[in-house]
């Protein structure tokens, strides 16, 4: 058996910030090179980005996939394609990315928050639907830190109720939920490959659906609505340019080759984590659904401040003294509690898309939210990457046990 690590001695963690943590080789220089040499740099003309859209398409068993700027980009293109009036509402979730809520309000849509799963922070069936009325369009599921939301009961609810879902898959690639990987079993799935993610072209982010009028607005509004490929194309509404370049498309396809073993890595490290884990009071490890699998973006624990003093944050002081930088908290307050969303500060003095919102949408005040609250104040987020051997995994482990030693009350 590896013997423990020795906690007295500061270990330096694979960082996903840079290429200690990155799995980038000379597959992806090769690609960049050959992109460099060819002089065609957009995607419009070359052959990566192409490639990429095929390749991703046939990983996720989804009809169709498209290239683009971000994963707000993703998010973006997605509630283009449902296409909502001025003053619709889109349920999302109540902890997420600033990145995946800008779209909607662009888009002249209200975001109406439900609450979460204190155990997962993930949405469920029942909190989204005390959030529909009849002005909801659509319905965004984040599957946050590589857990997948209880997709069956969700979906049932949004066709029973004829409400399309978009799935933001951006910390969930190669997450299954039964058979199905997330993102493919709403109507279009988001993903980001930003700096931290499974892949990654440092910006970028990938859209899939398998329906084909979804794939055909998505197309169009990558392009500035322009109708490549079509006998007599025109810009046929409005919409933004978000194409990915063949440079982005290059090292995304030298990252998707790779991102099998990259899950695997993470799954393997996190499973040992959880072991190691097991029996420290005040402390839990991940809750995943028994149909599902976990691809751990990151890695996260539940603190018990009624045990552990200080919680969440109390541990994330001690790890940080041993080189291991959670984010206690993840986001520390919800992205409604955002001087965006507090004062309204969209288009000029407008206060668009609230000032059209029917009464009781905007209700934007932790006290409204107290599942929320409580998930944000247990949970303890950890670093994770595919470089993790089990020498770094026994380092985390001692040190949490240690730290919950020192913090007990």
């Amino acid at each position: 058996m590896t013997p423990v690590a020795k906690t007295e001695l500061l270990m330096s963690l694979p960082s996903d910030q840079d290429a200690s943590g990155r799995t980038f080789d000379e597959t992806e220089i090769a690609y960049v090179t050959e992109v460099l040499k060819s002089g065609t740099l957009t995607t419009t003309k070359g052959k990566f980005g192409k490639m990429l859209e095929q390749k991703f398409a046939e990983k996720l068993g989804a009809k169709f996939a498209y290239a683009c700027t971000s994963g707000s980009a993703a998010i973006h293109i997605a509630v283009a394609a449902i296409n909502p009036e001025p003053g619709d509402e889109i349920i999302t979730t109540s902890i997420t990315d600033m990145g995946a809520l800008t779209p909607l309000m662009y888009r002249g849509v209200v975001p109406v928050f439900a609450e979460v799963d204190p155990k997962t922070l993930n949405v469920t069936a029942e909190t989204i639907e005390k959030k529909i009325s009849e002005r909801t369009k659509a319905i965004i599921v984040t599957h946050l830190f590589g857990n997948p939301c209880e997709m069956g009961p969700i979906m049932e609810l949004a066709r029973e109720k004829g409400i399309p879902v978009i799935e933001d898959s951006a910390q969930t690639f190669l997450a299954k939920k039964g058979d199905a990987f997330a993102g493919t079993i709403g109507d279009i799935g988001c993903f980001s490959l930003q700096q931290g993610k499974h892949m990654t072209t440092g910006e970028g982010g990938m859209v899939v659906t398998n329906d084909e009028k979804l794939a055909r607005k998505m197309f169009l509004y990558i392009n500035k609505a322009w109708g490549y490929g079509d006998a007599n194309p025109d810009h046929y509404f409005m919409a933004l340019n978000y194409r990915m370049s063949e440079l982005q498309a290059a090292v995304a396809l030298g990252q998707l080759e790779k991102l099998e073993t990259c899950v695997a890595n993470r799954q393997n490290t996190a499973a040992l984590l959880t072991e190691l884990l097991q029996g420290i009071d005040g402390i839990e490890t991940p809750v995943i659904a028994p149909d599902a699998t976990h691809t751990y973006w990151k890695y996260c624990l539940s603190v018990d401040d009624s045990k552990i003093e200080g919680g969440s944050v109390g541990m994330a002081q001690l790890l940080k003294e041993k080189n291991i930088f959670s984010a206690p908290r993840y986001i520390v307050k919800p992205a409604f509690m955002c001087q965006v969303f507090q004062e309204k500060n969209t288009l000029g003095t407008s206060q668009f898309p609230f000032n059209l919102a029917r009464e009781g949408a905007v209700d934007y005040e932790m006290e409204n939210y107290p599942l929320t609250a409580k998930a944000l104040h247990d949970v303890l987020v950890l670093p994770w990457n595919e470089k993790y051997t089990e020498e770094h995994v026994r380092y985390i482990a001692d040190n949490v046990r240690i730290a919950a030693s020192r913090l007990r009350k």
